[in-house]
């Protein structure tokens, strides 16, 4: 199983650098990249956060990928 997630695409959408989605929710852009690209699990609280930034319900940005 492995986390999957839709931040990249997300972020874009609201016009938010990686930076500035990660100066929103206290992290640097190089975790905002981490994330984004699969190399970095957020924790709970983190991934939360990056939610309500987004505007959308938590498990529209990550979910669980069964087949992996």
């Amino acid at each position: 199983m492995t986390l999957t997630n839709r931040l990249r695409e997300l972020r874009l959408q609201n016009d938010l650098t990686q930076e500035a989605m990660g100066r929103s929710v206290s992290v640097t852009r190089q975790t905002v990249i981490a994330i984004e690209k699969g190399g970095y699990v957020p924790s709970v609280k983190l991934a939360l956060e990056l939610a309500m930034v987004l505007g959308v319900p938590l498990e529209e940005v990550f979910w669980i990928d069964e087949t992996n």
